[in-house]
């Protein structure tokens, strides 16, 4: 396994959760894909929550060298749990495209939150000629 690319974001909970209060769905629907937005509703406080997606999504854009250019968008990237918890991250449109003209065969993601922020690193790897992503 190689490393191709790495990314790091920080984001203020309360800075997400004050967009979220102002925009509320025009915001969510931008930024989140359908699966993601599924469990804002069951959480009493979905600003920790949507801030640690926003930090995983800034850290991927990072791995990928990209930023939201290239046609690429916050909802090409997507942030799943897997059953033990743990999050895994599946890309699809413009973003897969780069991951895969990087080769990029996966993008292993953390996530950490504290009182006041949370924040994400995500480390684009190969996968000795095997992509996660199909």
């Amino acid at each position: 396994m190689r490393i191709i690319g790495i990314g790091l974001d920080i984001i203020e909970i309360d800075r997400i959760r004050e967009v979220y209060r102002r925009h509320d769905r025009r915001f969510t629907e931008r930024v989140y894909t359908e699966e993601e937005r599924a469990r804002i509703a069951k959480l009493k406080d979905p600003a920790p929550y949507l801030a640690g997606r926003w930090a995983v999504k800034e850290a991927v854009l990072k791995a990928l060298g990209t930023g939201l250019t290239g046609g690429i968008s916050w909802k090409d990237i997507n942030v799943v749990r897997e059953p033990s918890g743990a999050p895994r991250v599946i890309l699809k449109g413009a973003a897969l495209e780069r991951a895969r003209e990087l080769g990029i065969a996966r993008v292993l993601v953390s996530i950490t939150h504290g009182r006041d922020i949370a924040a994400a690193q995500a480390m684009g790897v190969d996968l000795d000629g095997t992509s996660a992503f199909t």
